[in-house]
């Protein structure tokens, strides 16, 4: 039998220059897999985005579809009314421009939900589930908790971004020791062990054995202008790391605090679209009511029920903000508050 153990070259690191690095590969594993956790956290906020997007794209193509049906039959009685010599032509014509208007506005929105699902399909990378819900209101959506008072700033401490560029810090400052230590010469050694036995049993227990033992020395003497360059390299690596380091938290202070700043509004946002709801509705009614009784002309009632479909979808929109903001929140505190 002959078996051979050997270790090709050793080095010993009198100098941290292996410690260095290991510590340099150790960082950057870390600012990786950060980066990791950022990719997911974004992922979740866009699937989730996508689809609160998704029900109120349907919840506005609903409200389309029934004013489309309201104006439609308006225009049918206006149409009747003209015939009887009730209506004037200019109100028939009035009355078929804001009905072609709202089926627009419906083709508009059936777009819109089936580009939602093909996107939502896509972040998935699967077909969107047959079990799953087919939510077409925002009320319906379980909304995130509400942001409590008194969080401490040093929660954005835990955003993997932050970390990340903590991490690439801690590497850059590793990679610096490596590269200093590169001036001191370098200890390797080699070695081999053998040996020969006639019985396997007694592999190790007898026969030939034979160490040798050849250390080598490295001296930088002729590497020091590349020394030099690669220690000026890290020093300026360790410099833009600094600057990104500042850069991703100036970044985030800066985020979360855009997302607190229009939070603050979104409320009395809310409040506000909600009176204007019930005020176009009374308007249109009152309108609609004037004008079958003949007190009132059919541009009012034109007026009212464009008032009244605008501001539906305005509130829609305002609900799908408070919602969204929510989200932007909790990617920019690094995945909740909790």
């Amino acid at each position: 039998y002959n078996v051979n153990l050997g270790i090709s070259s050793w080095e010993l690191d009198l100098f941290g220059r292996i410690r260095s690095l290991s510590d340099h590969a150790l960082e950057t594993y870390y600012s990786v897999a950060e980066d990791a956790k950022t990719a997911q956290i974004s992922l979740i906020a866009e699937v989730a985005g996508v689809y609160l997007q998704l029900i109120a794209d349907r919840e506005l193509l609903d409200i389309t579809k029934a004013t489309y049906k309201n104006r439609k039959g308006q225009y049918d009685l206006v149409s009747n009314k003209f015939q009887s010599g009730v209506a004037s032509q200019l109100e028939v014509s009035q009355a078929r421009s804001i009905m072609e208007e709202a089926r627009s506005n419906v083709a508009r929105y059936s777009t819109s939900v089936g580009q939602a699902e093909n996107y939502l399909a896509l972040l998935l990378g699967t077909p969107l589930p047959k079990n799953m819900p087919e939510l077409r209101k925002l009320s319906q959506v379980q909304v995130l908790a509400d942001l409590p008072a008194g969080l401490p700033a040093n929660l954005l401490e835990r955003r993997p971004d932050i970390l990340a560029a903590e991490h690439r810090l801690k590497g850059a400052n590793a990679n610096i020791g490596a590269a200093r230590a590169n001036f001191f010469p370098r200890i390797s050694l080699t070695g081999a062990l053998g040996t020969i036995s006639g019985d396997f049993s007694d592999l190790f227990g007898s026969g030939n054995h034979f160490w040798q033992f050849l250390p080598s020395v490295s001296l930088p003497i002729f590497d020091t202008g590349r020394n030099i360059a690669t220690l000026q390299v890290s020093e300026a690596d360790r410099k833009i790391a600094v600057a990104q380091y500042e850069k991703t938290i100036q970044a985030a202070f800066r985020e979360v605090a855009d997302t607190l700043v229009q939070r603050q509004h979104i409320g009395e946002q809310m409040a506000a679209e909600s009176a204007l709801l019930k005020s176009t509705t009374t308007t249109y009614n009152l309108a609609s009511a004037r004008y079958d009784v003949g007190v009132d002309s059919y541009l009012n009632v034109l007026d009212a029920q464009r008032s009244l479909y605008n501001a539906q979808r305005s509130y829609i929109n305002t609900k799908l903000l408070r919602e969204t903001n929510a989200l932007t929140l909790f990617k920019a505190l690094g995945g909740g508050w909790k």
